[in-house]
């Protein structure tokens, strides 16, 4: 394995997916205390990632799967599960109960899944010229290192949200935080895009 392509991924997907480690702390924060829901959000997360990089490679192999135009539309994704958490938190304080999460409690793979494919449309955007310009040596290196450092992107982020004093804001304001950052991740997704105009 080439160790400056090696480093060169390293530091892209540093630089990529910074904006990860606040919303994967913040879904580990909901599922605290559940082995099941941090197995889930590592399952969600390796789910979204492997879509972020099928289509990147695909495009850099000249098949592109998402017209540029559609790509500012993967917004609503997360503004959609934004409205819904905030929609449940909403109800669980108003209701008495608590708010319903996915099977067992905590977040659902498939919940995390959409929020990191529909985060990764500046990585997409990123990627198809590295991977493209890399060759397919260069390019399978990239994924491999990517696949990596996934893993230590989780345990950064379950890191984070098990902190005691970090552990106490989220537990306090974990149920506010989630819905106001996966609404503004998902209006910033589409207006940096252009999606309906904006």
């Amino acid at each position: 394995m080439n160790l400056g392509i090696a480093g060169q991924a390293a530091g892209l997907f540093a630089v990529t997916n910074v904006d990860d480690l606040l919303v994967l702390a913040l879904f580990f924060a909901r599922g605290a205390g559940l082995r099941s829901a941090a197995a889930r959000v590592v399952a969600g997360q390796y789910l979204g990632f492997l879509a972020i990089l099928a289509v990147a490679v695909a495009a850099a192999l000249g098949a592109a799967l998402l017209p540029a135009a559609v790509v500012p539309y993967l917004g609503l994704l997360p503004l959609a599960l934004g409205v819904k958490a905030g929609w449940q938190a909403w109800r669980g304080r108003h209701g008495g109960e608590d708010p319903p999460d996915g099977a067992g409690g905590g977040p659902g793979a498939l919940e995390v899944a959409a929020v990191t494919f529909a985060n990764g449309g500046d990585n997409i955007a990123v990627y198809v010229p590295v991977f493209a310009t890399s060759g397919h040596g260069g390019m399978i290196v990239h994924v491999a290192v990517f696949l990596v450092l996934v893993a230590v992107w989780c345990a950064a982020g379950r890191f984070l949200a098990t902190r005691p004093v970090i552990a106490r804001a989220l537990g306090r304001w974990g149920h506010v935080l989630l819905p106001v950052v996966l609404i503004g991740l998902g209006l910033v997704i589409l207006t940096e895009g252009g999606a309906f105009g904006l």
